[in-house]
């Protein structure tokens, strides 16, 4: 899996792009958990799974410490440090979905409570923060393009 949008298009596109594809995978996870079919809940899981952790990645190790550094926030305040707390939140909540895969109903029910924390997440990052990113790091851009791009 990987973004479709091209991370040379810029923090703003690729990132809310990479959301849009994270979307749709849980959407079709969530459609395939009515089916009762293990195999295919748990390949649908796997993608999800893969899809989230890498944005987080992405965000984490390439994103947030150029943008902190363009910047001069400093890594434990400020957005960043709100969405890297969210991040750990988020990524909770996977662990948890990763424990219940094998129970249909519960891993929709958390899945419930991590789409309200994605979509708030998201408002964030799409209205804020990557549009500070667009800004702040349009001259050294395409450098972490190239590094996105390893994702």
């Amino acid at each position: 899996m990987g973004t479709k949008a091209s991370a040379h298009a810029g923090p703003s596109a690729f990132f809310t792009a990479d959301h849009r594809e994270c979307d749709a995978l849980w959407a079709e996870l969530e459609g395939i958990c009515g089916d009762g079919k293990a195999d295919a809940v748990e390949s649908a899981w796997m993608r999800f799974d893969r899809a989230m952790r890498r944005h987080f990645a992405m965000e984490e190790e390439v994103l947030f410490p150029a943008l902190e550094e363009a910047t001069g926030m400093p890594r434990g305040a400020g957005p960043i440090a709100v969405m890297r707390m969210e991040h750990d939140q988020m990524k909770g909540m996977l662990g948890q979905m990763a424990d219940a895969r094998g129970d249909g109903r519960e891993l929709l029910d958390l899945g419930d409570t991590l789409l309200m924390l994605i979509q708030q997440h998201n408002t964030k990052e799409e209205g804020i923060l990557y549009p500070m990113a667009d800004d702040a790091l349009a001259a050294g851009w395409s450098e972490l393009a190239t590094q996105l791009d390893r994702y």
